[in-house]
């Protein structure tokens, strides 16, 4: 089968990967030529960037604890705020996709240069994605500016992560890789990193459920979300994205969650069009069907399945479809109102496509 004709940019970008990888960290801020680190992190692991910012010692500036989802625009100037008060020179994002888009808001007008320390399998390290919350909206952009120069992915710093939450974030990254094998954008190199990104988290999820301290599928879980995080910074997303940003930025549904339940129902509805995408997803996942192998996935290993058990409301649904149409991202079929609509409320039903 002859190759497509296709367009491939290299991002730079500096990926230290490997158990106990975290005691570089104060050589990763060197290389950066950064003297100042404000540390990031939520108010659930203020424990964890207290130790980053020991580790630093007299080169860390202080500890930011107010990162939360979606990253309301408040936040943002806040945090700006305050790097810019200690007078410091990067920042250091430690947790999972609010840490790092926290990280990225401040890099936005700042141009502060970001290290990210992933403890989740989010994957927004890898991309120069952005999303910022305002009145109820989050509107996304891309600017290479918020991209983080350097990347530590330590599995030990995963081990934490509860099973329910690991299991979400994992789909979650599965996502991204998705979305790319039926991108306008799409390429080889993209598509052999989405296959075997999918593939590892596939097989890390379950090992991941049996037994929350199993090494090698911690290692395996990071190595996953890398690789599909690393598809999501390169080529474009389609319509799950576009539903998840609507639902979790609109109605605030947690993040991971979200994907997760939505992605069955967003494969289901482009199955047809990318019939070649969804043979590679079912394959990576070991299933005959994409949309089915990735809902048994998710229910198979205790995340939730539908949108209701999550907090949105089935009198939200019709916003939420009308929301969705609008600024409408590229996608495999055409966006379809009453088609969307019964996705959503397959979703919110739970349904298995």
């Amino acid at each position: 089968m002859p190759v497509q004709s296709f367009v491939y940019n290299s991002v730079p970008q500096r990926v230290v990967f490997g158990a106990g990888s975290l005691q570089h960290l104060a050589r990763e801020i060197d290389a950066l030529g950064a003297r100042r680190a404000l540390v990031l992190c939520t108010p659930e692991q203020r424990v964890q960037a207290e130790r980053v910012a020991d580790m630093l010692g007299a080169h860390a500036a202080g500890v930011f604890d107010r990162a939360v989802m979606h990253v309301p625009i408040e936040t943002a100037r806040e945090a700006r705020e305050v790097a810019q008060r200690l007078g410091a020179d990067c920042a250091v994002a430690i947790g999972g996709g609010s840490t790092t888009g926290l990280g990225k808001a401040i890099a936005l007008d700042s141009g502060l240069p970001i290290l990210a320390i992933p403890t989740t399998y989010a994957g927004s390290e890898m991309t120069p994605i952005y999303g910022i919350t305002e009145a109820g909206m989050k509107k996304t952009g891309k600017d290479f500016k918020v991209l983080p120069r350097t990347v530590i992915y330590d599995p030990e710093l995963s081990m934490s992560l509860p099973v329910r939450m690991s299991v979400t974030s994992g789909i979650n990254a599965i996502a991204h890789a998705a979305e790319g094998l039926y991108a306008t954008d799409a390429n080889p190199i993209m598509d052999l990193m989405a296959e075997e990104g999918i593939a590892a988290l596939g097989r890390a999820l379950p090992a991941i459920r049996a037994s929350a301290q199993d090494a090698a599928a911690r290692g395996d879980a990071l190595y996953g979300a890398w690789l599909c995080g690393t598809v999501l910074g390169n080529v474009g997303m389609a319509l799950h994205h576009k539903l998840c940003h609507t639902l979790g930025g609109s109605f605030n549904l947690p993040h991971a969650e979200t994907h997760t339940i939505v992605l069955p129902h967003a494969l289901a509805y482009n199955a047809a069009a990318a019939p070649e995408a969804m043979a590679r997803i079912a394959k990576a996942l070991g299933g005959g069907n994409a949309a089915q192998a990735v809902f048994d996935l998710a229910r198979d290993n205790g995340a939730p399945v539908a949108l209701r058990d999550i907090g949105m409301k089935e009198s939200d649904l019709d916003v939420a479809c009308a929301h969705a149409l609008q600024n409408q991202y590229p996608n495999p079929r055409p966006l379809e109102r009453d088609a969307i609509r019964a996705l959503l409320q397959n979703a919110w039903e739970g349904v298995r496509p």
